[in-house]
């Protein structure tokens, strides 16, 4: 009797404290949701804030522009209000809301002006700088008065800020024109030291994904091309500066020893060189441009400067939903590489074929969608993905409805891949398209495996029933490989000749992972007109039938476990490797990491998760510092 109750005391026991536990927990929960929602709603009230006074709008872009950020804007909000921490470098800004507010403050009374207050810029692609800059040209020909300034420039930055009715520079400041490139690491001394077997199928003699893997340097005709395409890049940069500042090219950038030169018999006074060459217009201090602008916009009394307000207090007003509710034209961006599979975790760089042919199947069946625009910006990937994602735009077109495809900066070999059967493509001077080609590679380790004391042997009914990366490659599996390859290109230019009313002949020619920039692309038909995201949303009104309408962007739902640790990462880089890198005098790696964040021209950041092990994909980036 006794062990009776004592086996009922101690359930009774952990009964209680079971049920304690629950309790503390929900408590814990539900005052959890009560700070969440104490936070959001001081964001809210802190982020709408009133223009009160005529003022300036102060376009001061923080970190990257990107067509679809990957990050949570409040947990962004979070951080700067609450922990104190500049996340600058790594925010993600959205073009589109850029060009939104640009649009909405040029008719906005109580905004005056702009400036231009990029010394947080860590740049963009020059598709997404030349289609702000159109917005920029808008908004001065409303009347109102654009002025850039900053201690320093460089090349994106100084790139906005040639639209500036006037720039300014501090005394020892300067602006940083150097030119664009290409580059690459190359592996294969590297894979050959590990005694890692590199094999590599593809088709197309200027297809350079596969280089870094078997080469230590590029090949003739890929320096070759990429040297043709990346001169036609800076020409337009250039082209587009000087007629903005009415200067010559040659004043613009006469080339470096002359700079030097220049700059060596003006006794290294790099603002006053600018000044002299005509890339701005006044060299002050910041307490004289401070002045100006208190004169321009008025004294704030509160703050001591001049009437303004940042992009990111000023409130975009929404439009009306239910206005044109039945006549929709759905935004879908197909950003990143293309990656077989689902976005599981919102990473940034990468894009799930599932998910996007599953968003417009949902547009497909949508009554109230129209017409859908693809927004593509993405190097390729996957062939299967790239395949999925195809035949559901083809369905789409067969239901009647139209789909405008919108280049980006790069829509490139499986992002061109996509792009083939939609109604009407449309892509920028500037966009690097074509690249059709297909490889795969497999790398093997079982020299590295043999070298440290590792063996492999098997008994199997057929030389390919156990492929393993511990094992050399069956040369039944290589020809398999091969043939997959040469399939996937066949039916890569058979697709493209077909929409694009071309023979594959010919489209052969201008095949062969030829990359080719938006005015070259024209040229040979890949692409119908040389336009911008504006262009492609009057296509989608004429092509629908449509004289009122209503955009509906297609978002990811993102799980917000995956935003928490994402942006956790993000705080940890801000409060940690952040500041050690500022400590590094001479090299200050923290620039290094600007330049190259969310680059995707090294294919070990790739995700290799094709099921044939077959990508159609470009890895030539342009680097503009």
């Amino acid at each position: 009797m006794k062990i009776i109750w004592n086996v009922f005391c101690k359930i009774f026991k952990y009964g209680i404290n079971i049920l304690n536990l629950i309790r503390i927990t929900i408590s814990n929960i539900i005052l959890l949701i009560l700070i969440i929602i104490g936070i959001t709603t001081y964001i809210n009230i802190q982020h709408n804030k009133q223009i009160i006074h005529p003022s300036a709008l102060v376009l001061n872009i923080k970190g990257i522009i990107v067509d679809k950020p990957t990050t949570c804007t409040k947990f962004q909000q979070i951080s700067k209000h609450f922990l104190n921490i500049n996340q600058s470098d790594i925010q993600e800004n959205s073009l589109f809301y850029i060009v939104n507010i640009l649009r909405q403050a040029k008719n906005d009374p109580n905004i005056t002006g702009l400036i231009l207050s990029l010394k947080n810029f860590s740049g963009g692609n020059q598709s997404s700088l030349e289609y702000i800059g159109k917005t920029l040209l808008e908004f001065k020909k409303s009347g109102k008065l654009i002025y850039a300034i900053s201690d320093n420039y460089n090349q994106s930055q100084y790139f906005l800020a040639s639209y500036a009715n006037k720039i300014y520079l501090t005394p020892q400041g300067s602006v940083d024109l150097r030119g664009i490139s290409t580059s690459k690491l190359y592996y294969q001394s590297l894979l050959k030291n590990l005694k890692i077997n590199t094999h590599v199928f593809r088709v197309g003699a200027y297809k350079s994904a596969v280089e870094p893997f078997i080469r230590n340097n590029m090949s003739s005709q890929v320096r070759h091309e990429e040297n043709i395409w990346i001169n036609q890049l800076w020409d337009q940069y250039l082209n587009i500066i000087s007629c903005n500042r009415n200067i010559t090219k040659q004043q613009i950038f006469p080339g470096i020893n002359t700079i030097f030169n220049e700059l060596y018999n003006m006794n290294g006074d790099t603002a006053n060189y600018a000044y002299h060459k005509k890339w701005i217009d006044k060299v002050e201090s910041r307490f004289d441009i401070e002045n100006e602008m208190k004169k321009i916009f008025g004294k704030n009394k509160k703050n001591n400067s001049f009437n303004a307000i940042s992009m990111y207090d000023y409130k975009l007003q929404e439009s009306n939903k239910q206005q044109h509710d039945n006549n929709q034209i759905a935004i879908i961006c197909i950003q990143g590489t293309i990656i077989d599979g689902v976005n599981s975790n919102n990473i940034s760089g990468s894009v799930g074929g599932d998910t996007i042919a599953y968003q417009i199947r949902n547009a497909r069946f949508d009554p109230k969608i129209q017409s859908i625009i693809l927004r593509i910006n993405s190097p390729g990937g996957s062939v299967h993905a790239s395949e999925l994602i195809r035949q559901e735009i083809i369905a789409t077109r067969n239901s009647g409805k139209p789909v405008i495809v919108s280049m980006g900066n790069i829509a490139a070999s499986g992002g061109y891949w996509i792009a083939t059967p939609a109604n009407f493509i449309i892509a920028s001077n500037s966009t690097i398209t074509g690249s059709i080609g297909v490889f795969g590679i497999i790398n093997t380790l079982e020299e590295s495996l043999d070298a440290i004391g590792v063996h492999n042997d098997e008994v199997s009914t057929s030389p390919i029933a156990n492929l393993s990366v511990a094992k050399a490659l069956p040369v039944e599996f290589k020809n398999i490989m091969q043939l997959y390859v040469d399939t996937s290109y066949q039916y890569f230019i058979k697709t493209v000749a077909k929409f694009r009313c071309k023979t594959i002949a010919d489209l052969d020619q201008i095949a062969q992972g030829h990359i080719w920039t938006g005015s070259d692309a024209i040229k040979h038909g890949l692409i119908d007109k040389i336009g911008d995201f504006d262009d492609a949303i009057s296509k989608a009104v004429e092509l629908a039938h449509l004289t009122q309408y209503q955009l509906n962007w297609y978002e990811d739902t993102a799980n917000w476990i995956d935003v928490l640790i994402q942006q956790m990462n993000r705080i940890f880089y801000s409060t940690t490797i952040k500041k050690t890198y500022n400590h590094i005098l001479f090299l200050n790696i923290n620039e290094f990491a600007k330049i190259h964040y969310n680059n995707n021209s090294n294919p070990f950041s790739c995700i290799w998760n094709d099921p044939k092990h077959c990508y159609a994909l470009c890895t030539d980036y342009v680097q503009y510092n």
